[in-house]
């Protein structure tokens, strides 16, 4: 039966009626099936294609449960978790946090804990029940949720974490062996059969975790047997505990450190005395490092009996319905245990002397009905914490390696038995334990492990709060009792718990979790879990957009924002890459019209060609995005994106287009080594075949035409109509590429200019030579200048006048006086063209003209020019311009031009009579052939202003 036949959706109402009616074989879980079919993206697999939630049975016709999900909430996540929670703290670090921190200070430390973990716990419970949860527990949320780079990086150090914790538990159990069994123990000299020393611990610790080791090596059944009849244990000797604060009567207990040293201290039973010499903090050196202690200090150690809180998510992998056991296991857990330590700090505080609480960490042991019952749950707590971490640390490197973010390194831990067992993943664990066992003593590494949980569940409370601010109509968990408040204190407690318990520590987390970040970024691991990075941006984004009122609008502050159509990118990347530079922070949009009739089609071709076009963008390094559409010709679809591109106050205002002639640009897919190099996929599933084939090579430019020059020019009259910006670009394939390369430096440009002509040439004879359309010409070439790569530019202004003109000085000045106010710094050139005029038929013999001209020209005010529009000289006189007047213009651009790296010519609005639309392209054309890379800009709305 194929996948799309499982899915619900495939279903008739009858057979679905029948599957939720049918007691034997009841819906228990939703499965992700993906389902193919016609039109998937290039570069895509079977496992690619979309997917469909179906409802799965789990007896006929289902597919069978996973046999490695065996566990039920109370052995997979209660009896871990609060095992984990217990371990060596509630038998060997009680008397240590009262002793020195006192009942008042102690109990601060509890709530803190207790408070920070819960903060926790209230985000761990909205993921686990946002959807399901599989192996990897913490890590396999946070990944899912903040993506492969955080959770790469948080995963491995909470994966770390659970391996010091491992060492820690381990260390514990072998220092609670020696202080019995130890030559140097406190007990009787009969007991003491065991040598002691740093080698002797690190073998008796190699020991217990080899056992350890075996147990997980069989499976996480074994093990849950073994955790259960631990935890049975536990409470048993807790049980013992709280009866001997009630049934022991008063008694001196020796407390011996050595044999040089011993002293006397008290067990008083409750005496109000006794509380009160114990309220207040009373921090000395701890006899097991030599190290004094502060509030600091013992709060890592306390805090270490609260970070088992992920061990049953750490089983993800092996729990029958994890998403809802994580939530309702892990909170009882936290319960259970804070009533537990809370009893056992008050009942302590009532009952010991500080000295015997200081002096001798084990003193459970003395005041028990039975002593033997209290190293039995010391040693079974120990030893199954131990194997908690142990196990839940293989299965969080299990799940990394799955993912693939280390590559090589942790391939090897994929590898799992014929149960599930992932054997190779619980070596590395064992191995890495082994390393931390070197260290020797417990409250050396307690604060390294502290902190390494702590960064871990900052990242869960992190990836909560995102999930939170993105409102995503998805995330919507069954457990409701958090918010955004929450999971943002928790994120602020655990960074400042962090850097109170060890500001090194803390900052070498951080600074490796930043290493790792990076590493696993630069990596580029291609991930399709979703990025939560793009759903906070795009909240914040539609927030923005709608405060950006285009009501407000003010000339100060205009940039372009640009609408680039391109008809193929292979001819058309240099142009991309030089309007990428001329943007200065606006908006870029490429544009391409694809010609068809969505009626004639089966689905719109235009949907399934965004991958392309996003990569080639990804590829040339622009800034810009993506919008096509399909239309009956050209013309329509330019219309259609210039009217509906962009959002709110973020449109184009600037048409460009590449110029319309038969020239055959190269091909820069064959030039660009980033094209032409043999490439993996990106992370998107489109290759470099798959782009290169979906843009063809334009062999005969003239047969692949889809528009007419008259459709051109329609084109270009109707963005004026639409008052937008206009600019033809012409020969930029033959701008130098590495000008636009990302490594071009200033040096490159030295000694080229940018040439700005801000008369209309095809009428020499307009009234006024500054007008809207020459400031924006300024604009655009001073923005040029702008960017880093060409700031080493020279911006040059060509200034044509006739020889008998004797107003030629006052319009340079004029001209210096304009650009000074508008803060572009160029170079005036002035240029005679008495034989150009000529040609053009105005009568330059006398000087009427010109004095009439100067008269009506007006003074220029930047801000206020609304009336010199180009449409102005539509009313006057025209003269008529010949073929061999434009051969002359072109020829005086070209002699000017020298070291030009770019030309800035003003483009006439095209004429109102249509037919004239074919002569007045042939016009620009020959006015341009051959000057190399030439901008024709008409521009239609003030851009400049003097004022502040």
């Amino acid at each position: 039966m194929s996948r799309a036949a499982c899915s619900p959706i495939n279903w008739g109402p009858q057979r679905f009626l029948q599957a939720m009616s049918t007691e034997s074989s009841p819906l228990l879980s939703y499965r992700l099936f993906r389902v193919s079919g016609e039109g998937e993206m290039p570069g895509s697999t079977q496992e690619e294609a979309p997917l469909v939630v179906g409802v799965v049975g789990s007896a006929s016709g289902g597919p069978h449960p996973d046999p490695a999900r065996q566990l039920s909430t109370f052995f997979g996540v209660i009896v871990p978790t609060v095992l984990s929670m217990f371990s060596i703290v509630v038998f060997m670090r009680v008397g240590f946090v009262i002793g020195h921190a006192g009942f008042l200070q102690s109990l601060l430390m509890l709530v803190v804990a207790y408070l920070i973990i819960s903060l926790t716990v209230l985000s761990v419970c909205a993921i686990s029940t946002n959807g399901a949860v599989q192996a990897g527990g913490a890590y396999f949320m946070i990944s899912r949720t903040l993506g492969p780079e955080f959770g790469g990086s948080i995963g491995l150090m909470f994966y770390l974490a659970n391996v010091c914790a491992c060492g820690v538990y381990i260390l514990g159990l072998v220092e609670a062996i020696l202080d019995v069994f130890g030559a140097d123990g406190s007990d009787p000299p009969g007991a003491k059969a065991l040598p002691q020393g740093y080698l002797y611990s690190f073998l008796y610790g190699s020991l217990i975790l080899f056992l350890c080791l075996l147990v997980c090596l069989v499976g996480a059944q074994i093990y849950s047997r073994a955790a259960f009849f631990i935890f049975l244990v536990v409470n048993l000797v807790l049980v013992t505990i709280f009866a001997s604060f009630f049934a022991v009567s008063p008694r001196e207990i020796m407390v011996s450190r050595d044999s040089n040293q011993s002293f006397n201290s008290f067990f008083t039973g409750f005496n109000v005395s006794t509380l009160r010499d114990n309220m207040y903090a009373m921090y000395s050196r701890d006899y097991t490092t030599n190290n004094m202690m502060s509030f600091a200090t013992v709060f890592a150690v306390m805090f270490n009996g609260c970070t088992g809180i992920m061990a049953g998510s750490n089983m993800s992998g092996e729990l029958k319905n994890a998403s809802s056991s994580i939530p309702k296991g892990t909170i009882i857990a936290v319960v259970y245990t804070f009533v537990i330590y809370f009893l056992l700090f008050f009942m302590t505080s009532f009952t010991c002397e500080r000295a015997l609480l200081k002096g001798d960490y084990g003193f459970f042991r003395a005041i028990n009905v039975w002593p033997p019952f209290v190293l039995v749950g010391i040693y079974s707590a120990s030893l199954s914490a131990s194997m908690s971490n142990l196990i839940g640390a293989s299965r969080i490197l299990h799940a990394l390696a799955k993912d693939d973010l280390f590559g090589i390194v942790l391939a090897p831990a994929k590898i799992v038995s014929k149960g599930g067992n992932p054997w190779v993943a619980v070596l590395y664990t064992w191995a890495l334990v082994q390393l931390v066992l070197f260290v020797g003593k417990l409250n050396t590494i307690a604060g390294i492990v502290t902190v390494f949980y702590l960064v871990a569940y900052a990242a869960v409370d992190l990836a909560c709060l995102a999930l939170e601010w993105a409102s995503a109509p998805n995330f919507r968990p069954t457990f409701q009792v958090f918010s955004w408040h929450t999971c943002f204190l928790g994120i602020i407690s655990c960074l400042v718990m962090m850097f109170l318990i060890s500001p090194a520590g803390a900052s070498g987390s951080l600074g490796l979790m930043l290493l790792l970040l990076g590493f696993i970024h630069l990596r580029s691991a291609a991930s399709s879990w979703g990025y939560i990075s793009q759903a906070l941006i795009f909240h914040q984004v539609r927030k923005y957009l709608l405060l950006l009122d285009i009501r407000k609008d003010h000339v100060k502050f205009w940039r372009p924002q640009i609408l680039l159509m391109v008809a193929n990118p292979r001819g058309s990347s240099q142009l991309m890459k030089f309007i990428n530079h001329l943007k200065k922070g606006g908006l870029f949009v490429l544009g391409h019209v694809e010609i068809g009739d969505l009626d004639t089609m089966p689905s719109d071709p235009v949907q399934a060609h965004y991958n392309f076009w996003l990569s080639l963008v990804d590829k040339l390094n622009l800034k810009a995005f993506v919008d096509l559409t399909l239309s009956p010709s050209v013309r329509q679809g330019t219309q259609h994106l210039l009217r509906i591109t962009g959002l709110g106050g973020m449109k184009p205002n600037t048409l460009v287009l590449g110029f319309y002639d038969g020239c055959v640009p190269e091909d820069y897919f064959l030039q660009d080594p980033a094209f032409s190099q043999a490439r993996e996929n990106d992370e998107f599933g489109v290759d470099l075949a798959a782009l290169q084939a979906h843009f063809p090579p334009v062999r005969d430019v003239e047969s692949q035409k889809a528009l007419s020059p008259a459709e051109y020019v329609a084109i270009i009259s109707d963005a004026v109509k639409m008052h937008k910006n206009v600019c033809l670009a012409r020969y930029f394939h033959l701008l130098e590429k590495d000008l636009l390369s990302p490594s071009s430096s200033k040096r490159r440009f030295e000694g080229r200019y940018i040439d700005v002509w801000p008369l209309n040439l095809l009428r020499p004879n307009a009234p006024t030579y500054v007008d809207i359309c020459s400031l924006f010409l300024l604009q655009m070439a001073c923005i040029l200048t702008m960017v880093s790569s060409w700031k080493a530019a020279r911006l040059r202004i060509f200034l044509c006048v006739e020889s008998g003109d004797v107003g030629w000085v006052s319009k340079e000045e004029k001209l210096r006086e304009l650009l000074t106010k508008l803060r572009i710094k160029a170079t005036i050139k002035i240029v005679t063209w008495d034989h150009v005029v000529a040609l053009h038929g105005r009568q330059h013999a006398g000087t009427e003209s010109r004095d009439s001209s100067e008269a009506h020209a007006p003074h220029f005010r930047p801000c206020n020019t609304e009336k010199l529009s180009g449409e102005t000289f539509l009313n006057a006189a025209t003269f008529q311009v010949t073929d061999e007047y434009l051969v002359s213009v072109n020829n005086l651009l070209l002699k000017q031009g020298g070291q030009t790296a770019v030309r800035f010519l003003y483009l006439p609005r095209p004429p109102a009579d249509t037919s004239q639309y074919e002569r007045y392209l042939q016009q620009l054309a020959i006015l341009t052939t051959d000057l190399g890379p030439t901008l024709l800009i008409h521009g239609l709305t003030p851009v400049t202003c003097t004022e502040l």
